[in-house]
């Protein structure tokens, strides 16, 4: 297999080889079972070394696409058809028991010095009531860091800004409509059953295997909305493998459906690359995304976003629209200025780091 690096891309080299190898593998050009081109040889193929090489194939081992076998090289797990229980190798399954986020971590004086920068720039305007949807220095902030960081493209006024995750699953029953049943992961976080049954919907309850929702509780189902928690879903802390998460796709698009895809908690991965949305991976129109500030930050940022799908946009301005944002315009611009300054992205990358380090010390 010929791959050719594009080194004026922004794109580094790696994460090109790892995108080509993995859409040739969803595209079924790699099958299940095939051996890849040792490192060496691919790296002579392409022109590149063999650490790139390397880092390519590790994330592809990471998320379940291939895995290393010793002495022997590395093998395609990718299975689209996979029904059942898989023995996919994930790490990403690991619980972080012993991990989690310090209060004291946090860069606070730096959170601080944004918080001062906001009042002196911006004045009394932080008295000033928000867009229902959010204020545009925050939707583009969002916007901005979602293609980057994640290789998500949303337009600003896709993005709702909301006071936290709850009242956006509220936003989400409200637009949709009560009348449709609903899909959750058992267990899952009580309260999300809660907020959508005080709004009137039904809800079933789908069992999880260790890559997932099982493949039998998806077909039992008669519900044709679907929310998940594909990365370290909560108590259970299991991830979606690759397979599982194509499955889920599947699974939408034959029922003419809507995921409804919480990414909460999915930055602090232990990968060295973030995992794909199910919004990245679907066609459009199938995905609302939900992700929230509460864990990233800290808990008292009551902050988090949806990203409503184009197709949606007319019914979302149509049913719900005129909700007034309850988060105030100065929290909003902090943050807003917090994102645009690299703070938030060098926090999430030191938290990850730290937490590789201590799972590599566990594993001594």
């Amino acid at each position: 297999m010929k791959y050719k690096l594009d080194k004026h891309s922004d794109k580094p080299s790696y994460m090109q080889l790892y995108s080509a190898i993995k859409n040739d593998i969803i595209d079924g050009i790699f099958r299940l079972g095939d051996k890849l081109p040792s490192k060496r040889t691919m790296a002579d193929n392409i022109g590149a070394s063999v650490i790139t090489v390397e880092h390519a194939y590790s994330m592809l081992d990471e998320e379940g696409y291939i895995e290393a076998r010793q002495r022997s090289g590395y093998y395609v797990i990718y299975n689209e058809k996979e029904t059942y229980r898989s023995e996919i190798k994930h790490i990403l399954n690991v619980q972080k028991k012993g991990l989690e986020k310090a209060p004291e971590d946090f860069p606070f004086a730096k959170y601080a010095g944004t918080m001062r920068k906001i009042i002196s720039q911006y004045g009394t305007k932080i008295l000033s009531r928000s867009p229902n949807d959010g204020v545009p220095e925050l939707q583009q902030a969002i916007a901005n860091y979602l293609v980057k960081v994640r290789g998500i493209e949303a337009l600003p006024q896709q993005i709702i800004i909301g006071a936290g995750a709850e009242y956006l699953y509220s936003l989400i029953v409200q637009m949709l409509g009560r009348d449709l049943r609903y899909a959750l992961e058992n267990p899952s976080y009580d309260k999300i059953r809660q907020v959508y049954e005080a709004n009137g919907a039904s809800c079933d309850s789908l069992d999880m295997g260790e890559n997932g929702i099982l493949s039998s509780e998806l077909e039992r189902t008669r519900a044709s909305i679907l929310h998940v928690t594909p990365f370290n879903s909560f108590p259970s802390g299991i991830t979606a493998t690759a397979t599982k998460r194509a499955e889920y796709i599947r699974w939408v698009v034959r029922r003419n459906g809507l995921i409804v895809e919480d990414d909460y908690d999915s930055e602090f991965t232990l990968s060295r690359k973030v995992e794909d949305t199910l919004y990245l991976m679907a066609p459009e129109g199938y995905v609302i995304y939900v992700n929230s500030f509460a864990k990233t930050i800290a808990p008292s940022i009551r902050i988090a976003y949806m990203i409503i799908p184009k197709p949606l946009l007319s019914l979302y301005n149509e049913r719900i629209g005129f909700y007034s944002c309850a988060v105030p315009v100065y929290e909003q611009l902090v943050l807003a200025e917090f994102i645009n300054s690299g703070d938030f992205e060098r926090r999430i990358n030191k938290v990850r780091r730290q937490m590789r380090r201590a799972h590599a010390k566990g594993k001594k």
